[in-house]
């Protein structure tokens, strides 16, 4: 480790990867993003970043279900063919792993495009610039 900030010295903040594994301000990498799970914080803790910005849409739900339905029918595939074990095991299992797999799998890739949005600067399409 080079005891480096990681923070960019451009202004432009913490890599999008980085920040959403540890699901932290883009800006300053050190306020968190969420509270109780998956609600999101009005402004940053560290840096006083307003989070209004913010507008991920349905994009992490539509990544998320599209990961998990390969992990988990791969898994339950898997497990079926292997051990054969009755129906009531595949529905604990399963019943149990896939929620805990897609609230860490959202929250990862809610924080992810939050950052890209910051990074990139993404805002609202237009046709034509407002003068107003």
């Amino acid at each position: 480790m080079t005891g480096k900030d990681p923070t960019n010295a451009s202004g432009r903040g913490v890599s999008p990867i980085v920040a959403g594994v540890l699901a932290r301000c883009p800006r300053c990498g050190r306020g968190s993003l969420f509270h109780n799970g998956l609600m999101l914080k009005p402004s940053c803790d560290g840096c006083g970043l307003d989070y209004k910005f913010i507008d991920t849409g349905d994009g992490p739900a539509v990544f998320a279900i599209l990961i998990l339905g390969f992990v988990v029918l791969g898994g339950a595939l898997f497990v079926e063919f292997r051990y054969e074990p009755p129906v009531w095991v595949h529905v604990v299992l399963w019943g149990i792993v896939t929620p805990l797999l897609a609230f860490g799998l959202l929250r990862f890739l809610k924080a992810i495009l939050i950052a890209l949005q910051w990074v990139n600067k993404a805002e609202e399409g237009r046709l034509a610039k407002d003068d107003a």
